[in-house]
């Protein structure tokens, strides 16, 4: 059988099948949000650069702050469930969102109130997905299943930021973010689908929440490529959140025509993370994190330059695309090593730890984005932006580990770990 006919073959897994949809779905309304949530502010009778940074950050905040308490509940119990709650409530955050927007009742504290429900959500859903995956799947089958997945959800993105940049030219934002309520809930009735596995995954401890995370930290700083590269995405994110959620979206609502560029700029990503990760389907480095941490470092910084710049758009949304093809290749290289390194009965926390650490910063970069807007110019806040990027995404070279790591070890720690079995 041929590699590509071995890889689709997963889907006569029927759970990997289900979980995929799931996935899917959820990403389709996800990918709602960066559009229409940002337009819709933006169009509010008192929207301003400043009052889409708060939204954001009331969202991210929420986030950041449950990632840790998500990461131990998804430990704790079954991450199908999880994963399902996560959903439903993503799907009330967007529906209250979009119900504002319809009725013009949009007070800056309703607003923040939903955009922090949409927080927690994530902060379910992100550590459940990480963990189910190794449950799914044998670890023979971990990369191409990830590559499949990662394949799906850019898929997933290009569709949904194109229609909802459509959305929002044609009928508002409040439609969009409807849409996305809709999908989000389908999503969550499909993951009812999952089965359910042990509430208690072996060698989880007894002594409490805080014994849990302690445990989880332990099992996160043991692996130096680990957190040296969550620590440099904690610095990437601060510039890289500024720039993508809120100097963007000023900078094409103001000169490049507004929510449909913008859309097409975003769609540019996702194609390019979805060539990226399926490039990554079939490409094994022999040191996958080095490869990852390369791949973003070249590729990240040149479309926010271009943007601060005034480059033209047809050449905004190529180099978007490039830098999407490095955020795939570096996703399905992380996720595979870390699923093949890390226990699996401690996946879900040090997932939620890599979260955290990756994300620290985002709301502070959000908050600041608005200001620094008002403050410098949209042109020379996204040129700061862009030139940090350059010295942050080659950061992690300092580290051996980094450097070096293989593949090898991870396959031998793992390799007798159970999961559902292949279907033959």
């Amino acid at each position: 059988m041929s590699g590509w006919r071995r890889d689709l073959a997963l889907f006569r897994n029927p759970v990997f099948a289900l979980f995929f949809a799931t996935r899917t779905l959820g990403t389709l309304g996800s990918s709602f949000a960066p559009v229409a949530l940002a337009f819709s502010v933006l169009h509010l009778p008192h929207g301003t650069p400043q009052l889409l940074s708060v939204v954001l950050a009331a969202e991210a905040i929420p986030m950041v702050g449950f990632m840790l308490v998500g990461g131990v509940i998804a430990d704790r119990f079954p991450r199908s469930r999880v994963l399902r709650g996560g959903l439903l409530l993503s799907a009330t955050a967007f529906a209250a969102l979009g119900a504002m927007m319809l009725t013009g009742w949009t007070p800056t504290a309703a607003l923040c109130a939903a955009a922090a429900l949409s927080g927690v959500g994530i902060a379910l859903i992100y550590p459940a997905l990480t963990g189910l995956i190794p449950e799914i799947l044998p670890v023979r089958q971990l990369q191409a299943g990830n590559a499949l997945l990662g394949a799906a959800r850019n898929a997933a993105q290009i569709v949904g930021l194109v229609s909802s940049g459509m959305l929002v030219a044609w009928v508002g934002g409040a439609w969009a973010l409807m849409t996305g309520a809709a999908l989000f809930g389908a999503a969550g009735w499909l993951a009812t689908g999952i089965p359910v596995r042990s509430s208690r995954p072996a060698g989880l401890s007894a002594g409490g929440v805080v014994r849990d995370l302690r445990d989880g930290w332990r099992e996160f700083v043991a692996h130096e490529w680990l957190w040296v590269v969550v620590a440099q995405w904690s610095l990437m994110v601060l510039f890289f959140s500024a720039a993508h959620g809120v100097i963007g979206p000023v900078i094409a609502d103001a000169e490049l025509g507004g929510a449909v560029p913008w859309s097409w700029i975003l769609a540019g990503e996702a194609t390019g993370t979805l060539l990226g990760g399926l490039a990554a389907m079939r490409w094994r480095p022999r040191r996958p994190i080095l490869a990852a941490v390369l791949a973003t470092a070249v590729a990240l910084p040149p479309p926010f330059l271009c943007l601060a710049l005034g480059a033209p758009l047809p050449l905004i949304i190529a180099a978007m695309a490039a830098a999407g093809a490095g955020f795939g290749l570096f996703g399905v290289l992380w996720a595979t090593t870390m699923q093949l390194r890390v226990p699996a009965e401690s996946l879900s926390r040090v997932a939620s730890y890599d979260a955290l650490g990756s994300l620290v910063f985002q709301p502070v970069g959000l908050l600041v984005g608005g200001p620094a807007v008002v403050l410098w110019g949209a042109h020379t806040a996204m040129l700061v932006c862009g030139l940090a990027l350059i010295v942050v995404c080659l950061l992690p070279l300092v580290s051996s580990d980094v450097r070096r790591l293989t593949w090898t070890s991870g396959l031998d720690r793992h390799a007798n770990r159970g999961a559902v079995p292949e279907t033959p």
